[in-house]
């Protein structure tokens, strides 16, 4: 394990834990797209599979036994605890654009077609969409709370380092994982446009 793989990890907790913080000092949920945090649980839960049948590190296990927790307690709290603050109105992404589309191209394109294979490249296809919502939320309302820009700060600086530990790993280890490398590439570029404006404001 690399540099920018730990701290590439660091930097999705970290937007992780400023979005839960956020949501609990304020009691609400306010500017977060509900349907943003649903496809992330569904990337969690698909490619975290391999909790039940593969051991590599503790510290592979606990990092995604965690980001499995965090998943769902942000659901819970944007759809029942703090449902009165949730904005459905100005959240309405048509989720099945991106569900149906990234479902095929799992069965289509992955490393082997079996049920844990086409899960885990469904998880990565889905990840590189999933803050499709939420960027979309923002562009509806025109405005975003400076918390929430911090939470798609550290997602999109969680891309990049993982675009340098890609790169990392093929310099040193020879290894290329094009599903992961593309779809991480997609995601970053979404971000781009957003780093401009959290950069310049």
């Amino acid at each position: 394990m690399n540099i920018f793989r730990i701290l590439g990890d660091i930097s999705h907790l970290l937007a992780i834990i400023i979005l839960l913080v956020k949501m609990q000092k304020s009691k609400s949920c306010a500017g977060i797209s509900g349907k943003s945090q649903i496809l992330f649980a569904l990337v969690f839960t698909t490619r975290y599979l391999d909790l039940f049948t593969t051991f590599f590190s503790v510290y592979n296990t606990v990092m995604k036994v965690i980001f499995l927790i965090c998943a769902y307690v942000t659901v819970y709290m944007i759809y029942v605890k703090f449902r009165k603050t949730f904005d459905s109105e100005n959240d309405s992404f048509r989720l099945e654009f991106l569900l149906v589309p990234v479902t095929g191209l799992s069965f289509l394109e992955n490393y082997s077609f079996t049920p844990l294979e086409i899960l885990w490249t469904f998880s990565i296809y889905l990840e590189s969409v999933a803050i499709l919502p939420q960027l979309f939320m923002i562009s509806k309302t025109g405005e975003a709370e400076t918390i929430t820009t911090h939470y798609l700060f550290f997602l999109g600086l969680y891309r990049a380092l993982y675009i340098a530990n890609w790169v990392w790993r093929y310099y040193t280890e020879n290894f290329y994982d094009q599903i992961a490398v593309v779809s991480g590439v997609v995601q970053t570029i979404f971000y781009c446009d957003f780093f401009y404006l959290y950069i310049t404001k």
